[in-house]
């Protein structure tokens, strides 16, 4: 039995030192490889993640995301601001429309593209993905080819 109550049974006296916790504060914007400037959050580059990556993206006013995939990781996006169409699937015939308070959620695989509705406001969204190097497996793809 344990001497320390408050230490289970078989639990090491000198635990595994804790994990450095990591702040990452977005100073700068990064284009990515759908054509959207990225303002880096989470990911193996700034915080050493594992398998999380998340990112603020902001689409312009008029702006559209190059229709594209994302290779084996799920995606979820919370609205921040503005409106966005998504359209997805083969050829991109179907379309899904997000606001400010909305979720989305994007399985791996999924061809899709983002449109910001407004011609005059930026569209603002958080983005999480299940990668921590998610840029890296982003795959074009031609609507046209499939469609």
């Amino acid at each position: 039995m344990s001497s320390d109550p408050h230490r289970p049974a078989g639990a090491s006296a000198n635990p595994r030192p804790a994990a450095e916790l990591v702040a990452v504060r977005p100073d700068r914007q990064v284009l990515t490889a759908q054509r959207l400037p990225y303002f880096l959050g989470i990911s193996a580059a700034t915080a050493g993640s594992k398998g999380l990556s998340m990112h603020i993206v902001v689409i312009p006013p008029g702006g559209v995301a190059q229709p594209h995939s994302h290779q084996d990781f799920e995606t979820a996006i919370y609205v921040l601001e503005g409106r966005v169409e998504t359209r997805y699937g083969p050829g991109l015939h179907q379309s899904v429309v997000s606001e400010a308070g909305d979720f989305l959620f994007i399985p791996p695989d999924v061809p899709h593209q983002a449109f910001n509705l407004s011609s005059t406001e930026p569209a603002r969204a958080i983005v999480a993905r299940n990668d921590a190097d998610e840029q890296e497996r982003v795959l074009p793809y031609d609507p046209a080819a499939d469609g």
